[in-house]
C-alpha cells in the first residue's frame, strides 16, 4: 500500500511541483429567486498552495490547508471578521482535507504519517490532537462523515475505490471503483452522491444504504472531480471558471455563477456555508 500512498501525494509533497492555488471568499445574496455573489476577496493572496477550504458550522471562520516552503501541510483557520489566519496544527506530519465532525466540536483530517501511512485523525477545534478515528484503516485519500459512526472514504487500492466504514461494527462496505475525490451526503437523509470516472466523462450516482442500491442521477462530459450537494440547488459542479447546477426537470446543466471576470480560470474546490450566505472557492493559478 505504501507505493499507492506515495503515488497520490508525491506531487503534493514536492513543493516545487505544487499547483499555485488561492482561496476566494464571496458573500451570497438571493434576489428574485436567484443567488448572486458579491464582495469578492482573495483571502490567501500569496505564492504557494492554499486549498481544501471548509466553513465552521457557525460560518465565522474557514479551515484550509496551507503548504509553504518547508513542504509541511498544516491546517489553518481564517477568521472572516478579522481577515487573519492562524496555524492550528503546527505538527510534524502533514494534514489534508479538514472536515468538521458531525458534532461540530472538532475536525478530522487525512494525515500522512511519518511512515507514509494515511489515516484519518480527529482534532479539537484549537488544533490539538484528539484521536485516530480508526486505527486499522490506512491508505485513505479523502473522506467525509455520513453520521457520527459512519465514515465514507476514498481508499488507495488498485484501482482506487470508494468505501463506507461503520466505526462501531468495523464493517467496511465497497461502493465503487474509479471514484471522484468528491462524494457528499444528501441533506439529512442516509443517501449520498458520488462520481465515477471513465476515460471521457463522469457519472454522478446516488446510493441508498437502506436498499443497498445505486442509481444514475446525472452525467457530464468532463473528468473534473469537484462537486457538492446543496440542499436547495441540488447537484453543483465546477467547470473551468463556472459553477454549474443540474436541473432535474430538464436534465440539463445551467451556469449558476461565473467567475471569469475576476481572472479565475479553473475552480478546483468550492463550498458554501450552512446558510448559503458565503461561498469559498479555490482558484488554480
Amino acid at each position: 500500500m505504501k507505493l499507492l500512498v506515495f503515488s497520490l501525494f508525491s506531487s503534493l509533497l514536492a513543493f516545487g511541483q505544487m499547483p499555485e492555488t488561492d482561496i476566494w471568499l464571496f458573500k451570497i445574496e438571493k434576489k428574485e429567486g436567484k443567488y448572486l455573489y458579491t464582495n469578492p476577496l482573495n483571502i490567501t493572496h500569496r505564492a504557494g498552495y492554499d486549498n481544501q477550504p471548509t466553513f465552521n458550522f457557525d460560518g465565522k471562520s474557514i479551515l484550509y490547508v496551507l503548504i509553504d516552503s518547508t513542504k509541511q501541510a498544516d491546517v489553518y483557520q481564517y477568521s472572516i471578521s478579522k481577515k487573519t489566519s492562524i496555524n492550528l496544527t503546527k505538527s510534524q506530519v502533514s494534514e489534508y482535507s479538514p472536515t468538521i465532525i458531525p458534532s461540530g466540536l472538532g475536525f478530522s483530517s487525512v494525515v500522512v504519517e511519518k511512515d507514509s501511512s494515511q489515516r484519518v485523525w480527529q482534532f479539537n477545534m484549537d488544533g490539538t490532537f484528539k484521536a485516530i478515528v480508526h486505527e486499522g484503516t490506512d491508505s485513505i485519500g479523502y473522506h467525509t462523515w455520513l453520521n457520527a459512526d459512519s465514515l465514507m472514504y476514498y481508499k488507495l487500492t488498485e484501482p482506487h475505490s470508494l468505501r463506507v466504514l461503520d466505526l462501531k461494527t468495523n464493517n467496511d462496505v465497497w461502493i465503487c471503483n474509479h471514484p471522484t475525490r468528491a462524494f457528499k451526503k444528501i441533506g439529512n437523509s442516509s443517501r449520498f452522491i458520488y462520481g465515477i470516472k471513465d476515460s471521457l466523462s463522469t457519472q454522478f450516482r446516488i446510493y441508498n444504504p437502506a436498499l443497498r442500491e445505486s442509481s444514475l442521477y446525472a452525467s457530464y462530459p468532463s473528468l473534473n472531480e469537484d462537486f457538492i450537494w446543496h440542499n436547495e440547488l441540488g447537484l453543483i459542479k465546477s467547470e473551468g471558471s463556472d459553477l454549474m447546477g443540474y436541473n432535474e426537470q430538464t436534465k440539463t446543466w445551467d451556469v449558476l455563477f461565473s467567475f471569469s471576470s475576476l481572472g479565475i480560470k479553473k475552480i478546483t474546490r468550492f463550498v458554501f456555508d450552512n446558510k448559503t450566505k458565503q461561498l469559498a472557492i479555490v482558484s488554480n493559478l
